[in-house]
């Protein structure tokens, strides 16, 4: 009998998706945190969360996620930190101060961090419903744009035009990326309908947060995702349903890490159920 030989683990800093996992990981923690915050995620990520699986190809979870997770369970305050849009901050920080900020976390004088961070669209939007505002009252706020957060809906944006030129050039397929946006859609339709007074629309909720890096970028890892079409539709729904939760019901503003790592849990169950019939036999 042909038996398949378990390859050797691949050292982290030859593996080419090691540095995937870094980006990835670095467009989810704010800009201005510390420097040693991101080196600590990205060690996790792939030391732990890929690595001592046997590297790629073995890794049952997104360590991006997994990275991600860990630095907003362990330091919810620094992640918390980003940048206030332009139109809202209070003082403007040169490349210079930012850089020293990173590093040494010294803030010019006079200036304090409450002049140059602030909540997000997301956090904003949660914490004042639960105060009993109004939607039309909360995104009367300067941070809220046309689509999403000020700023934030462009660089949404940016992330679709990516994730298309990806799908036209056939490096991603579309069954997660639509699954995960329709789902998405449909719940924040449905309770947008129910309740518009205290519910986002659709529209907020695609161009906020993670939602289109999600989509594209994140959601589609090939190794702790389904290999079957159905099953990446089923995988993918999943996300963008867990992901709306958490949103609005759930201890976190954004809930697009969690979802993902949830629904990798039940990769192996939707394969099994997922895998198309073999010819010339019965179901």
């Amino acid at each position: 009998m042909l038996r398949l030989r378990r390859r050797p683990v691949m050292p982290f800093l030859f593996d080419g998706s090691a540095l995937v996992t870094a980006w990835l990981l670095a467009l989810a923690v704010p800009p201005l945190a510390p420097w040693w915050l991101i080196v600590v995620g990205t060690l996790f990520a792939i030391v732990i969360a890929k690595q001592l699986y046997g590297g790629l190809g073995y890794n049952p979870f997104n360590p991006a996620m997994v990275g991600y997770a860990v630095l907003l369970i362990s330091f919810p305050v620094l992640m918390t930190q980003w940048p206030a849009p332009l139109a809202m901050a209070g003082a403007k920080l040169s490349f210079i101060d930012q850089w020293h900020y990173i590093v040494n976390r010294i803030l010019p004088e006079g200036v304090g961090l409450d002049a140059i961070s602030s909540a997000t669209p997301l956090d904003t939007l949660k914490t004042q419903l639960r105060l009993q505002h109004g939607m039309a009252e909360i995104t009367a706020a300067p941070m809220f744009g046309t689509l999403g957060g000020k700023g934030g809906e462009v660089v949404a944006g940016a992330y679709l035009l990516g994730g298309l030129y990806l799908l036209q050039q056939r490096i991603i397929s579309w069954h997660i990326p639509a699954a995960f946006l329709g789902a998405l859609v449909l719940m924040a339709g449905a309770f947008f309908l129910v309740d518009s007074a205290h519910y986002a629309g659709p529209v907020f909720h695609l161009f906020s947060g993670a939602t289109m890096l999600s989509a594209f970028f994140i959601a589609t890892d090939p190794v702790s995702g389904p290999t079957t079409p159905n099953g990446k539709l089923v995988f993918a729904a999943g996300v963008g349903v867990l992901t709306y939760f958490i949103r609005v019901f759930g201890g976190y503003p954004d809930g697009v890490a969690f979802a993902v790592l949830l629904m990798n849990i039940c990769v192996p169950l939707i394969d099994a159920y997922t895998q198309p019939r073999v010819f010339g036999h019965k179901k």
